[in-house]
């Protein structure tokens, strides 16, 4: 596992951004089937996709050969709500960018037979080759897409039941009344993120240091899900500051000091740039 430490939650997610966009066009270079991308909802990720679509605009990212599978979607919210995981993708990045409507993927929270459409998704990720790189965030409990403490390490996409913490943590998308968070959504499966061929997690703040900390430093738990990381053969966890505070000072100084010329490059690569 790598942990890739940033100043702040924007050099994070700029850094995760030029990453992913560097990913697709070696792939695309190479001539090869299309750039298949796991892809999360939520605040995490947002600066990571203006800066997508801030590339793409400026001529140096191009989604035509991509194909994409979101996390998650909440149970009994079409598509087209407004708090529906599929709208959100929507507005902040599937309208900006040129990726083709049929190459987007996503759960559908309607579906009247929902192992069924758990099913098929599972299908869909591996008749499209498989995800090439999975971007996800990590909740404040240690959880990845909606596998909650205790999910199984090798679950596959399925409906959950969300916990309160994460019903609170998401009313700030439903003018903050907790009683308008959908109680199930529909997400994919630990196993279905570890089969990722990389995992890219980004990860900022001081509510999710203690988060880390057990993720990083403690052992793989069923109670901290995102720690299956630690058995992944390409794992990422860029982060901020903030979110570093239970680790100890040793293992900060650590994946500083192995991570140096990345930061370095970085930071050379980010001047005039977005």
């Amino acid at each position: 596992m790598r942990l890739i430490i940033h100043r702040n939650h924007e050099e994070a997610s700029q850094w995760a951004a030029f990453y992913i966009a560097d990913r697709i066009n070696a792939h695309v270079k190479s001539g090869g089937t299309p750039f298949v991308l796991g892809l999360p909802t939520g605040s995490s990720p947002l600066s990571i996709y203006r800066t997508l679509v801030t590339l793409h605009k400026e001529g140096g990212l191009s989604f035509a050969n991509v194909h994409t599978f979101n996390m998650d979607e909440y149970v009994g919210l079409s598509a087209d709500h407004p708090k529906s995981y599929r709208r959100f993708m929507m507005e902040n990045l599937f309208s900006h960018i040129d990726i083709k409507r049929e190459n987007i993927h996503t759960l559908d929270g309607m579906a009247s037979d929902q192992e069924q459409e758990c099913r098929l998704y599972e299908q869909a990720i591996t008749d499209a080759g498989g995800i090439e790189l999975f971007l996800g965030g990590m909740g404040s409990d240690g959880h990845i897409a909606f596998n909650e403490p205790g999910s199984s390490l090798s679950s596959r996409t399925r409906s959950k039941d969300l916990t309160q913490e994460t019903r609170a943590a998401n009313a700030r998308f439903f003018d903050g009344d907790i009683s308008k968070v959908p109680a199930t959504a529909l997400t994919v499966g630990v196993g279905t993120v570890m089969d990722a061929r990389e995992v890219l997690i980004i990860v900022s703040g001081r509510h999710k240091a203690r988060a880390l900390h057990a993720v990083v430093e403690e052992g793989i738990n069923h109670m901290w899900t995102l720690s299956c990381l630690q058995t992944h053969p390409r794992a990422i966890i860029v982060c901020d500051e903030d979110a570093t505070d239970e680790l100890q000072v040793r293992t900060a100084r650590y994946f500083k000091d192995i991570e140096q010329e990345t930061l370095r490059a970085y930071r050379e690569r980010a001047k005039g740039q977005v």
